[in-house]
C-alpha cells in the first residue's frame, strides 16, 4: 500500500540576512545612520520553514539546497535542527559561501533595498536534487530567477527549475513556486517555461504585472481589474490550480474555473511595524499551511495574510512569527482592509 504524502519539501535560496534599520536611504557619496541591525534567515525555502516551524506545523518540514562551508552555513544548519527541519538535503560546498542579503530597511517607511551576495547558491543544480527521497506532499522551489543554474535552458527546451518541477509533478508531489522582484525582461523566458508544472504560483503584484505583461497599478495603486486580469493572464500560461498575488492591501487568488476569492490585509497600526522583510514568504508560509491540511481557499488566504502581519512585528524575516492561533489573533485585533481599499 502506497504512503500517503505528509510535509513540505522546501527547495531554492538559502541566505543569511544582515537586517540594517536606518534612518534614511541616503544619496550616493552620503551618509545614513543605522539605528539598529539583526541577523536573520533569508531566502524563500529558508523563511518558508521558519515561519511554519514557528507556527507550529503539524507536518515534517524538509529543506534542500546549497550552503559555504563556513560559519554562515554552519549556523543556517544548527538553526534548522534546532527548529525540527531535516538537513539530510542541505548541501554544503567549498566551492562558493554562503549567499547572505545586507536588507537596508527605512525605519519610517519600512522600504527595503537589498545588497546580495549569490554565493552557493549560484551552483545550485539538478544533481543536488533527490526528489524520490522525500515522502512530502508540496514541492515548494524559490526564487525562480535566483537560481543560476536551474534559470538556464535545458534539454527539450525547458530550464532546469521546469524539469525539477516536472519530475515532481509526476511523483505526486503538490507544487508551489515564488519568484524573484527582479526589474528585467527574463520573466518569459526564465518564468513561463515552468508554469505548467505548477500547482500554486504565489507572487506579488510587481511580478505578476511582470510575468503577465499585465499592468497591475496605476499612479502607485493597485488597479482591481488589471490585477484580475494578469492571474487570468498567468493561468492561460499553464498554472495547474491557483495564481496567488499578495500586495501591501491584500491578497488575491483565481483558478482555471475562473474562480476567484480576494481579502485585505491585516490592519496592522504603521507606528508597530518592525519591518517588512519576509512578508511574501510569511504570507506564502500561511497560504501552503492550509493547502497542505486541506482547507478552504478563502481560509487560507485568511491565515496567509494573518501570518504576512505578525511578521511586521520583528525586522528580521521570521522573528515576528508566532503559533498559529497568536497569527489568527492579531487578524482578530486589528481587522482586515476592506476590498475597496485595492
Amino acid at each position: 500500500m502506497k504512503t500517503a504524502r505528509n510535509g513540505i519539501l522546501a527547495a531554492g535560496n538559502w541566505i543569511v540576512d544582515h537586517v540594517k534599520v536606518i534612518d534614511q536611504f541616503p544619496q550616493e557619496e552620503s551618509l545614513a545612520i543605522i539605528q539598529h541591525e539583526t541577523r536573520g534567515n533569508g531566502g524563500g525555502p529558508y523563511n518558508l520553514l521558519k515561519d511554519l516551524s514557528r507556527m507550529g506545523a503539524p507536518f515534517p518540514l524538509e529543506g534542500l539546497g546549497l550552503v559555504g562551508d563556513d560559519p554562515e552555513g554552519r549556523s543556517i544548519l544548527d538553526d534548522c535542527r534546532k527548529s525540527q527541519i531535516d538537513t539530510s538535503q542541505l548541501h554544503v560546498t567549498k566551492e562558493a559561501p554562503t549567499s547572505y542579503t545586507d536588507v537596508m530597511t527605512v525605519q519610517s517607511t519600512g522600504k527595503r533595498t537589498f545588497f546580495h551576495q549569490r554565493g552557493a547558491n549560484t551552483l545550485l543544480g539538478a544533481q543536488h536534487f533527490n526528489l524520490e527521497k522525500s515522502a512530502a506532499r508540496i514541492f515548494y522551489l524559490g526564487y525562480v530567477m535566483l537560481l543560476d543554474r536551474l534559470d538556464q535552458p535545458a534539454a527539450g527546451g525547458l530550464t532546469g527549475s521546469a524539469k525539477l518541477l516536472k519530475r515532481a509533478v509526476s511523483l505526486g508531489f503538490k507544487t508551489a513556486v515564488d519568484v524573484v522582484s527582479e526589474n528585467s525582461e527574463r520573466f518569459q523566458s526564465v518564468v513561463w517555461p515552468v508554469l505548467p508544472w505548477v500547482d500554486y504560483l504565489i507572487a506579488n503584484e510587481f511580478e505578476a504585472g511582470k510575468i503577465s505583461g499585465v499592468e497591475t497599478t496605476k499612479n502607485g495603486k493597485i488597479d482591481k481589474i488589471e490585477l484580475r486580469e494578469a492571474a487570468r493572464t498567468i493561468l492561460t500560461l499553464g498554472v495547474r490550480e491557483w495564481v496567488v498575488v499578495h500586495f501591501p492591501e491584500g491578497a488575491l487568488a483565481m483558478n482555471k474555473a475562473g474562480e476567484s476569492f480576494s481579502l485585505g490585509s491585516v490592519q496592522v497600526p504603521p507606528e508597530k511595524i518592525q519591518g517588512t522583510a519576509g512578508a511574501g514568504d510569511a504570507f506564502a508560509a500561511g497560504f501552503l499551511f492550509g493547502m497542505h491540511e486541506g482547507w478552504s481557499i478563502d481560509r487560507s488566504l485568511h491565515l496567509a495574510n494573518c501570518v504576512a502581519a505578525a511578521s511586521l512585528f520583528h525586522p528580521t524575516c521570521s522573528g515576528g512569527i508566532v503559533p498559529l492561533q497568536d497569527a489568527l489573533k492579531i487578524g482578530k485585533k486589528y481587522g482586515f482592509r476592506e476590498e475597496t481599499a485595492f
